[in-house]
């Protein structure tokens, strides 16, 4: 069993270009369905070798039904993918006779509209985070200083949280304005950003990274405190504080700022098309979303264009 989910593991990690999250979701998920659809033998001492050949389309059918009472549709729309891409690449590779889950249907995921920020409440935000960059004696603080760095970048490019974390120095460019990142699939794309988010940057570089560095900083862009490439987990729960700054603002995550940063953006007139290349997004029906969200424009389109606006 463990070296058959090791081995789908590596799939998806080296052929399938698949997050860390992603890999831990997908295994959790066919450990699941294999420990209860092909359960291990009883007898004391005897590996659990699982028979794929005996897994049909029923059982995925019944093992999804099972968790439709107490499961978000999110996961199980999850569920069917983690099982979809086990059983094809099963087949493929000679572990299984047959892929059941060919005609495997599941729930479609609940397109959530995404919390946003109104424009001026990012530039409070911002301003919260600037302020608390002098302490009181005086010092600069370089985490601070990496923090006003961190949502620049994050707002300023649309990136998620994770493609900001993982950049290196050498993928800034300065000159151009320019920030290289890896996305999903192992996906890489160059995205611009403007002289506020400059500005922050060079300010980190100078006056924060050295402060932090250490011999285990590597090439990491934006350092924790003891050094590190910072967590994602850190930048989080600076955000959630800074935001009890701002009045009116909707709980968010980092993650809110690239959804503000795009709706603002189609608010500002881009097209759907340049957005979803800011974003990152492999379809356009994913960018589309924020056409749900971008009422602002929608009703200058109306005012400008409607006879009877």
């Amino acid at each position: 069993m463990e070296q058959l989910l090791d081995a789908f593991a590596t799939h998806l990690r080296v052929e399938k270009g698949r997050s860390e999250h992603t890999v831990r979701a997908y295994r959790s998920d066919v450990r699941d369905l294999l420990t209860t659809t092909l359960p291990a033998p009883e007898e004391p001492g005897v590996a659990h070798v699982p028979d794929l050949s005996a897994l049909g389309l029923a059982d995925l059918r019944a093992w999804l039904a099972a968790g439709s009472e107490h499961l978000a549709r999110s996961t199980l729309a999850r569920r069917a993918a983690s099982v979809r891409t086990f059983t094809a690449w099963a087949r493929r590779t000679g572990r299984a006779p047959a892929d059941p889950a060919l005609r495997l249907q599941a729930p479609r995921r609940h397109r959530t509209l995404p919390h946003v920020l109104a424009a001026e409440q990012v530039v409070e935000l911002l301003d919260a985070a600037a302020e608390r960059v002098v302490l009181d004696e005086g010092d600069v603080d370089p985490l601070r200083l990496r923090d006003v760095a961190a949502f620049e970048l994050l707002y300023a490019t649309g990136c998620r949280i994770s493609e900001v974390v993982g950049a290196d120095v050498d993928d800034l460019d300065s000159d151009r304005r320019v920030l290289r990142v890896l996305g999903k699939g192992g996906r890489e794309r160059t995205v611009p950003f403007g002289e506020p988010a400059l500005a922050a940057v060079r300010t980190w570089l100078t006056h924060g990274r050295p402060a932090l560095a250490t011999p285990e900083s590597g090439a990491a862009l934006l350092l924790g405190r003891r050094g590190r490439r910072v967590d994602q987990r850190q930048l989080r729960a600076v955000l959630g504080d800074l935001l009890t700054r701002v009045p009116g603002a909707p709980a968010a995550t980092p993650h809110g700022l690239r959804h503000s940063a795009a709706t603002h953006m189609l608010d500002g007139g881009a097209d759907l098309r340049s957005v979803q290349e800011l974003l990152g997004h492999a379809t356009l029906s994913t960018t589309q979303i924020y056409t749900h969200v971008s009422v602002e424009r929608l009703r200058r389109s109306h005012r400008q264009a409607h006879p009877r606006a």
